[in-house]
């Protein structure tokens, strides 16, 4: 199954993180971008999701030099951009993959593209991630613990639901019965000419 997979890459994009444990860490990707195409995406959409993940973390910190967040802010619209165009990828590997299937006339499309599911399954390990380690915190309370625990339990039920929601998803394109298109975000705060900030300042 294709979320077994990315399910197992998210887990060492995620536990690579973590040795080093900084956002400033230089990024690799083991997957070669030709011969593993797919592994190299979900790889790489991954990593800027768990640097995303602790640039969120950093900027929430009360202490934080105001400088330093308006700098820090930056790097998140840009990682969101990052993020955004991963998708994009991951759905275009996608519609080249299924482009010779022969699409029933009862087809019908999907509220999200594979790849945003993708992006949610994403986000999700570095939830189950994150709050194992919360339910196994040898300096928590015993009452903080069993919370996590129990918020552990339903990400591991939800992760389990959005892979098979995910594979199901891509079996029906596989067979005819769904099909798919790739929308660009067409994010317009970024754009020079859409965001009137901006384009005042040219």
């Amino acid at each position: 199954m294709f979320t077994e997979k990315a399910n197992q890459i998210f887990r060492e994009v995620i536990d690579k993180y973590h040795i080093i444990n900084t956002v400033d860490q230089e990024f690799s990707n083991p997957y070669d971008s030709k011969s593993e195409v797919l592994e190299h995406l979900l790889y790489r959409k991954c990593w800027i999701d768990t640097v995303q993940w602790h640039y969120e973390d950093i900027i929430r910190d009360p202490q934080i030099d105001p400088v330093a967040a308006l700098k820090l802010k930056r790097q998140i619209d840009a990682s969101n951009q990052d993020r955004t165009d991963m998708v994009e990828y991951i759905d275009s590997y996608f519609l080249e993959k299924y482009k010779a299937v022969a699409v029933k006339p009862s087809a019908t499309i999907n509220t999200e593209s594979p790849a945003w599911g993708v992006d949610r399954l994403s986000i999700l390990a570095l939830k189950v991630y994150h709050m194992e380690e919360e339910a196994n915190r040898a300096d928590a309370t015993d009452a903080h613990r069993e919370a996590c625990q129990k918020k552990l339990n339903v990400l591991l039920e939800q992760r389990v639901d959005l892979s098979t929601a995910i594979d199901t998803l891509l079996q029906d394109i596989e067979n005819g019965d769904k099909y798919m298109k790739v929308y660009k975000q067409m994010k317009m705060y970024n754009d020079d000419e859409l965001n009137p900030v901006l384009r005042g300042q040219k």
